[in-house]
């Protein structure tokens, strides 16, 4: 009873919180606005976002490739890549479960042991903090005054309204709350793992697995791919409506910060917490609250559709691969 009610808990709280986030974010928003919008929507752009997302999967599970060599394993390419279609797929079911679930599809298809490809998934994610923190450097330096003005006014709840109508000290106190249970049920975990020295040890290997790779170059050059994509991937969107196509290269690369921070808070994808940052930081640069609301809602919603998308895709070719290998 007491697991059951553990995986009902991380299944159905992330997403209320969700819900109850985008709730308040979009109480008082006309969904007339969200139509027209579409509407007038420039799909070629969105097609080239799309490519972009699309590529940051696949050079995401091209670079897990690399970091397996040093460890002996060399499983197929498009294994890898389908795994990060359906690691990201579950991860919208239950927060932080994909890189679990990464590491599930290649035990099962590639015979990777699951501590080890779980240990170089660690060593990825390390890595994908240090590239979050110098692109977060990197956006607040050559947008000082936006960001010194985005605190200010966060403090005094004078951004145009928006913490006075949509609760923003709610949002922030519910999605610190958010991440303290998602750190306790983490510490839970890891409790079970400690009497587990097979699993311990393999896990190191993983990890240190960097330390003996040759293809060092390869694997700067497609982390930096990866961050690339992510972020041509969101600031294209910016091409696909009028009231955002006027908005600069900087401003894309701190809204792409805010976002990818807000992602951090355990929803489906970010939802809610996500959609606040990038109307809060929208606002500063003079877009209106009822088109910062759009752009939000369609810009998640469709990259949101993707990942499940792609995951659908990666079950799907997992299987047939199963049954042809079963064949012969």
């Amino acid at each position: 009873m007491k697991k059951i009610f553990s995986r009902i808990l991380k299944t159905v709280l992330p997403i209320v919180l969700g819900a109850l986030i985008l709730f308040m974010v979009y109480d008082d928003f006309d969904f007339s606005q969200l139509w027209s919008s579409l509407r007038e929507m420039d799909l070629f752009w969105f097609a080239v976002s799309t490519f972009f997302g699309i590529m940051s999967h696949v050079l995401r599970g091209w670079r897990w490739k690399l970091t397996l060599e040093p460890i002996g394993y060399k499983p197929s390419s498009s294994v890898v890549v389908n795994s990060i279609f359906v690691s990201y797929a579950a991860n919208l079911v239950v927060p932080r479960v994909g890189e679990v679930s990464r590491c599930v599809v290649l035990e099962q298809h590639e015979h990777v042991p699951f501590a080890q490809s779980l240990g170089t998934v660690v060593t990825e994610r390390l890595i994908d903090t240090l590239m979050v923190l110098l692109i977060t450097l990197l956006a607040v330096s050559l947008q000082w005054p936006v960001f010194v003005r985005f605190l200010s006014d966060a403090g005094v709840t004078s951004l145009d309204g928006i913490f006075e109508s949509v609760g923003g000290w709610a949002i922030l106190l519910l999605s610190a709350a958010a991440v303290a249970v998602l750190f306790y049920i983490l510490l839970r975990k890891m409790a079970f793992w400690r009497r587990l020295r097979t699993f311990l040890s393999n896990f190191i290997l993983g990890a240190v697995s960097l330390t003996r790779m040759k293809s060092g170059w390869l694997f700067v050059l497609e982390t930096v791919g990866i961050w690339f994509c992510y972020f041509m991937q969101f600031y294209l969107c910016f091409f696909c409506f009028e009231f955002t196509g006027g908005l600069s290269l900087a401003a894309g690369l701190m809204l792409f910060v805010a976002g990818s921070i807000a992602v951090v808070v355990p929803t489906p994808n970010g939802a809610g917490p996500w959609h606040a940052a990038i109307i809060s930081i929208m606002l500063l640069y003079g877009v209106d609250k009822a088109n910062a609301s759009v752009f939000a809602l369609i810009v998640h919603s469709t990259q949101t559709l993707l990942v499940a998308l792609l995951g659908i895709y990666a079950l799907v070719m997992l299987q047939i691969r199963k049954s042809t290998n079963k064949k012969e």
